[in-house]
């Protein structure tokens, strides 16, 4: 897959291009989907399959406070997008001066003329442009003057959990509940955070006899507080995990992390980036009487995470 970083990298049209804009926040199976339409129209018209996103993600332009945490980081999201099959990625760096460009600029100066739009594939509630002025509606307006086709793509439904639409909105909610497997089962993949390893509290190893890796997040969405069994990729090699989210209230000092103790593994991995991905919530969090006590549940979450990931 080609990555443009910039409109301004677009060097020329490119050959009956067909295109699909959005944050993609998560790469769920709907935007999977979505991809693949773009990919077989594409391929019946001789044509390149594009994908347009943004990086920031608009609303933490637009909006002083209350955005969401990201499902995906952009890093991750590129590398999704390209499993997909999708020729090219233009990730467009969101300003609020590009934000100020109407709708009739961004399809004729950008769309048309830029990119060399064929066929646009957008959900039926898409809007773009200043104001969010662009619709379906407008696209379809100036299909046949500017000559493209809009192809609407429908909102897909989770077979496994009734009723329920898969959208990122809705992935967010189940993460933040604990619920790893619905969430997994919409975005067709293990929730995941990835990040360097970084200097913890150093209390893992020397007091309960269980060293942990520390990471960082960043914007990244974390999952309920609780205990999870995960796997864990540091150096391209994947392990078995027990993973720790919140306020160690054992300890009652109220800082955030996320502690992950890797499954027959002591090497000093400080700095490394490392990939975990959720797999289910074993336990809440609680507050144990001493270390003895933390000490002996650690012991039977490391159990509870071996049988789960054995299967």
């Amino acid at each position: 897959m080609e990555l443009i970083e910039a409109i301004d990298n677009i060097k020329e049209p490119f050959t009956n291009a067909v295109l699909t804009i959005g944050n993609f926040d998560g790469v769920h199976i709907g935007h999977q989907a979505l991809f693949h339409e773009v990919i077989e129209k594409a391929e019946s018209i001789g044509g390149a399959a594009v994908a347009m996103t943004f990086d920031p993600h608009p609303i933490r332009v637009l909006t002083r406070n209350g955005y969401p945490p990201l499902i995906t980081l952009h890093e991750q999201k590129v590398e999704l997008i390209a499993r997909s099959g999708i020729d090219v990625l233009i990730s467009v760096p969101f300003t609020r001066e590009f934000a100020s460009i109407s709708a009739r600029a961004f399809l004729e100066d950008l769309l048309i003329r830029r990119i060399g739009m064929k066929a646009v594939v957008v959900g039926e509630d898409y809007t773009f442009g200043r104001n969010r002025e662009g619709n379906l509606s407008f696209l379809q307006a100036h299909s046949d003057r500017l000559g493209y086709e809009v192809i609407v793509s429908k909102w897909i439904q989770s077979a496994d959990i009734l009723g329920d639409r898969i959208s990122s909105t809705r992935i967010r909610e189940l993460v933040r509940n604990g619920e790893m497997k619905k969430a997994r089962k919409m975005l067709g993949r293990n929730y995941q955070i990835r990040g360097a390893v970084e200097q913890g509290r150093d209390r893992g190893g020397k007091l309960l006899g269980c060293p942990t890796a520390n990471i960082g997040l960043q914007d990244e969405l974390a999952p309920k507080p609780g205990v999870y069994a995960v796997k864990v990729e540091c150096k391209g090699t994947k392990y078995k995990g027990v993973a720790n989210i919140g306020y160690s209230p054992t300890f009652d000092d109220h800082i955030f992390t996320v502690e992950v103790h890797i499954l027959d593994f002591c090497d000093d991995i400080y700095g490394e980036k490392i990939r975990v991905d959720f797999i289910d919530r074993i336990r809440d969090e609680e507050k144990f009487s001493g270390l003895a006590e933390l000490s002996e549940q650690i012991q039977k979450d490391i159990r509870h995470a071996r049988e789960i990931l054995s299967d």
